[in-house]
């Protein structure tokens, strides 16, 4: 007897669990399976609508109680750098950009695995072994890279010198744009700001291949970790069930996200799927 896959992406629910952003909080997401020939469409499909790829699974945030994860992007054609983010600019221009399909090296996972001891050490990720980090890098059914960067040294011709990695994006490659899936780096720089260097590169990217977004995940009024995002111009939020300007971020802090107080079903209903052919 033969099973196929349904046409139509079945959703569910997780169970409810503690918030990684907002201390006191939980979280639960809404997801469905990233499979078959259809893949690439429904990834490029609902991450218009606030989704976010893991490996093969697509997730929105769905919390019972909380309503504070928006997703963000940048506006490709209408972002400038401001000065700040110029300096960070020329801090990193030494660094050497390398793209490469989802493969997992020995260089990335030891810089992860300082990346996380460093920075994350109590978050959900830090007891990932080398097998979990593999599978986050390589288990993709849609068209992704590995963005590296490089440092060459002082003298890159000098024999004497090696190269060190010092940041890590893996990328998916949409219809409309690129999506930041997870990124690392060297802890041990902060004078660098790689996190914003990636950014800035992946806008660059995008502009380069005719792209019109850079989608950075989520974006959370009130966490100090996801602050960041806020400080690039040309920032839309998902809400209301479209993409807006970001306008004032203190303003979304108190907010109810609609999308997360709805029933489930309500919300599933909601969602616009791509057309299924036969």
């Amino acid at each position: 007897m033969r099973h196929s896959l349904p046409l139509t992406p079945q959703f569910y629910v997780t169970a409810p669990q503690a918030c990684p952003y907002l201390e006191g909080r939980r979280e639960r997401k809404l997801f469905t399976a990233l499979q078959g020939s259809g893949a690439a469409d429904l990834n490029d499909k609902l991450s218009k609508q606030g989704f976010r790829r893991s490996q093969n699974v697509l997730y929105r945030p769905s919390c019972a109680d909380c309503t504070a994860c928006l997703s963000a992007r940048i506006r490709v054609a209408d972002f400038a750098p401001n000065r700040s983010q110029r300096k960070v600019l020329r801090r990193n221009a030494r660094l050497r950009r390398e793209v490469s399909s989802p493969w997992a090296t020995e260089a990335q996972f030891a810089l992860f695995r300082h990346y996380l001891e460093t920075r994350h050490a109590d978050g959900g990720m830090a007891d990932m072994d080398i097998f979990e980090f593999a599978a986050m890098i390589e288990e993709t059914p849609i068209r992704t890279r590995v963005i590296e960067y490089w440092d060459d040294g002082e003298d890159p011709a000098d024999p004497e010198t090696t190269p060190r990695l010092r940041a890590v994006c893996l990328t998916d490659v949409l219809d409309d744009g690129l999506s930041m899936v997870y990124s690392f780096y060297d802890p041990d720089l902060p004078q660098d700001s790689l996190g914003t260097h990636i950014i800035l590169d992946h806008v660059a990217l995008a502009r380069e291949a005719g792209l019109p977004y850079v989608y950075l995940g989520y974006w959370v009024p009130g966490s100090p970790k996801m602050g960041y995002k806020a400080h690039f111009k040309a920032l839309e939020i998902y809400k209301d069930r479209v993409w807006q300007p970001i306008g004032a971020p203190e303003q979304h802090e108190s907010e109810t996200h609609p999308l997360s107080v709805a029933p489930i079903s309500e919300q599933v209903a909601q969602i616009d799927l791509p057309k299924v052919a036969g």
